[in-house]
């Protein structure tokens, strides 16, 4: 399989070098590595040139996450698309050869890979990753809807992998949102029949310690995302996997006797709750 890589960037001068760097020194290497960039002010550009990868420069006021990806994938010539995020840096050399082995199997047309938590993560930024990207792997199709819920569309574009053929007939991402392209095309590509897999030896660092008000925001834009797209929400609810997370997350606290965790985490809950309700009444 030739895999094409895109990387969306804004100003990843400090991380664009290491993650094409490490790109290029997997055990299966790239065909070509496209950076889409919004026209960043720092040394982004030239250091991908560098490095051999294709640029393209859109103006930073168009970027769109579904668009400005779709745009990469148009000057893709792979026929398998791999789609990272900046900050997302390869866990090992092995990266690309686990995270597309899957899509050798016909019925398979995406996979997603696991997120570690990096090293200045705080304990509730871990936990969810671990909570989120497990250990052991999993197969979704639509016969896992009634057990799994939404919870069977979860993927992350900060390191997937979609063969570009399927990538076209599912319609590409979708443009007019401004988050969940990559759970909104792995649902399209699932209810047409078709699998997603989550592979967790294909593994990325990748976290973030966001603040009350990111969290807020964060999933505002997810809740308004779905509001323009609630045909995903009639094959399941978005609240029933964040109650569970909830729970998860305050018995981990508990066993970590980290009791002062515990108003935090309620506050937090709150925070992506308020946010998310917000975004999907007035998104």
């Amino acid at each position: 399989m030739n895999i094409s890589v895109m990387i969306p960037t804004l100003n990843a001068g400090p991380s664009i070098g290491r993650l094409i760097s490490a790109l290029l020194s997997q055990e299966s290497r790239p065909h070509e590595i496209i950076v889409i960039d919004s026209t960043s002010t720092d040394n982004t550009v030239g250091i991908a040139r560098d490095f051999g990868a294709k640029t393209i420069i859109i103006p930073e006021r168009s970027f769109n996450h579904g668009k400005t990806r779709n745009l990469a994938a148009a000057e893709a010539s792979g026929d398998v698309l791999v789609f990272m995020t900046q900050d997302a840096l390869p866990a090992d050399e092995k990266l690309l050869g686990a995270l597309t082995s899957p899509l050798q199997i016909p019925d398979i047309a995406a996979a997603f890979g696991r997120h570690i938590p990096a090293p200045d993560a705080s304990p509730l930024e871990a936990f969810a990753r671990y909570f989120n990207y497990p250990a052991y792997g999993a197969t979704r199709g639509i016969d896992d809807i009634p057990k799994f819920g939404i919870k069977t569309f979860f993927f992350s574009n900060v390191c997937s992998a979609i063969k570009k053929e399927l990538f076209l007939r599912a319609g590409k991402f979708p443009e007019d949102i401004r988050a969940n392209e990559d759970m909104l095309i792995a649902a399209k590509l699932i209810l047409t029949g078709f699998k997603v897999v989550y592979v967790p030896d294909a593994r990325v660092i990748h976290s973030h310690n966001y603040s009350l008000l990111k969290q807020f925001r964060r999933y505002y834009t997810i809740g308004s995302s779905l509001k323009t797209h609630k045909w995903v929400l009639q094959h399941a609810r978005a609240e029933g996997e964040g109650k569970k997370f909830i729970r998860e997350q305050m018995l981990f606290a508990v066993k970590q006797h980290r009791y002062l965790w515990i108003p935090y985490i309620l506050m937090e809950s709150a925070a992506k709750y308020a946010g998310y309700r917000s975004g999907l009444l007035l998104g």
